[in-house]
């Protein structure tokens, strides 16, 4: 690795002001398990000045309740998440996720806020060297659309930019399902509306701003959530395709819910046409088969991952089963 500055923030307040110091030349670090190896295969055109590093920070990694709303400090790790009683009983789908994220050793380290402000993982963006100057770090096309796409979008390119790799996360589509907001420095940010397509970026932070805490609202009575993942190696591999659902069933039909398809697109994908189509039915056989055919109705894979869209709706339709 390059040399580089590292300090250890005391408060959020002085973490803020170092970041505003370096500008782009600084990142976060927590957990690390993200960051460090892509500083140690140098993937980046640019190599960080200075890492702040916001686990001396006091108070960040606890599961409270105030006000009914549950609030997950952003250095929370995934192990603590997956056996907190709190989010099992009211938050299954969280719990799930955090369970399946990479393998035990990483769960220990990683946290909830690095999780889901992870970069992505495409093999051309991640290739050693910076080999591959793809548009995600600024360069000018997509290597993925010609090349090796097993992995890619199979839901078309981001709009902003054309890329087609995808957004990694285990914890982000639960979060997405459960109605979840994002506190910053800066802003609270509704779970939808935190994931962007960006040059070196996965979210709408500004780089001076850090995610503090995770709200999760209280569940309506009759919700139903849960959690599912395809990967090749299941203990520690990223997903191939992951799926959340929530459900809120009255009197035998659907009166609302929410659906996140994630590792398909750029950003975790809500699948908004198969919502609109369950609300109001029964979640009998003949409804899940018909909506995991919605959910994958509008796919447009590449030369290489037409075996996902099947996975896709796989998912979709085991997922929601569990909701029943």
């Amino acid at each position: 690795m390059r040399p580089f500055l590292h300090f250890s923030a005391q408060t959020i307040d002085d973490a803020v002001l170092m970041l505003r110091n370096y500008g782009d030349k600084a990142y976060v670090v927590a957990g690390g398990t993200d960051l460090l190896g892509k500083m140690k295969d140098q993937i980046l055109p640019t190599y960080p000045e200075a890492l702040i590093d916001i686990k001396t920070i006091p108070d960040l990694d606890a599961i409270h309740i105030e006000n009914g709303v549950t609030r997950i400090g952003s250095l929370t790790t995934l192990e603590a998440i997956t056996k907190n009683e709190t989010i099992k009983a009211k938050y299954p789908a969280l719990a799930r996720a955090a369970g399946r994220a990479a393998s035990p050793h990483l769960r220990e380290m990683g946290t909830i806020g690095g999780n889901i402000c992870q970069d992505i993982r495409c093999w051309y963006y991640r290739n050693p060297n910076n080999r591959f100057p793809c548009l995600r770090k600024g360069g000018g096309r997509c290597y993925a659309i010609e090349g090796d796409n097993r992995f890619h979008s199979i839901f078309g390119g981001s709009v902003n930019e054309g890329c087609y790799a995808v957004h990694p996360s285990d914890a982000a589509p639960a979060l997405v399902v459960l109605g979840s907001e994002v506190k910053t420095t800066k802003r609270t940010i509704p779970i939808d509306d935190l994931f962007s397509v960006r040059v070196q970026k996965t979210t709408v932070l500004d780089s001076d701003e850090i995610v503090t805490e995770i709200h999760l609202p209280p569940p309506q009575a009759g919700t139903k959530s849960a959690f599912l993942k395809f990967a090749l190696r299941t203990s520690i591999d990223f997903s191939i395709v992951n799926c959340a659902a929530a459900v809120n069933i009255i009197e035998d039909k659907v009166t609302a819910v929410r659906i996140c398809l994630n590792a398909v697109y750029a950003t975790p994908y809500r699948a908004a046409r198969t919502e609109e189509f369950l609300e109001g039915k029964p979640l009998d056989d003949a409804t899940i088969e018909a909506a995991s055919d919605i959910a994958v109705s509008a796919a447009q894979p590449m030369s290489r991952n037409r075996y996902m869209v099947q996975i896709a709706r796989t998912m979709v339709k085991r997922t929601l089963s569990a909701c029943r």
